[in-house]
């Protein structure tokens, strides 16, 4: 069982960057793979990157590669993800969310457990 809470967005300039948070319950986070998603109200929600359990395994869509930085401290029961060069065009609700499959299975949308989101606004 995983309860996960975001935070850490707002509102930035094109170009600045952002660091959102999901912190999660328990003691079992260090088990699961954990990836992040965004969603823009209309749209349907769109894979961001994911990590597996170790932190070796990363997978990125390509709409961010080279600008985000997924990442995970299990000592803390916290996931991160590191947004640079922001873009107007990332601006949604970003969640979090674990599984305890692989993280390749979070590429499709899959998981058990999903935080309630957090806003992401960026302006030119």
């Amino acid at each position: 069982q995983a309860q996960l809470v975001e935070s850490g967005g707002g509102v930035v300039q094109a170009g600045e960057s952002l660091r959102l948070s999901c912190a999660a319950t328990g003691r079992f986070f260090s088990t699961y793979a954990m990836g992040w998603f965004r969603q823009v109200p209309g749209k349907e929600r769109e894979f961001v990157a994911a990590i597996s359990s170790s932190g070796i395994t990363l997978y990125y869509a390509d709409s961010v590669k080279g600008r985000f930085a997924i990442s995970r401290d299990n000592a803390k029961n916290t996931g991160y993800l590191q947004m640079n060069s922001l873009k107007p065009e990332d601006t949604a609700v970003y969640y979090c969310a674990a599984t305890r499959g692989s993280s390749f299975s979070l590429r499709a949308l899959k998981a058990e457990y999903w935080g309630q989101g957090t806003q992401v606004t960026v302006f030119s």
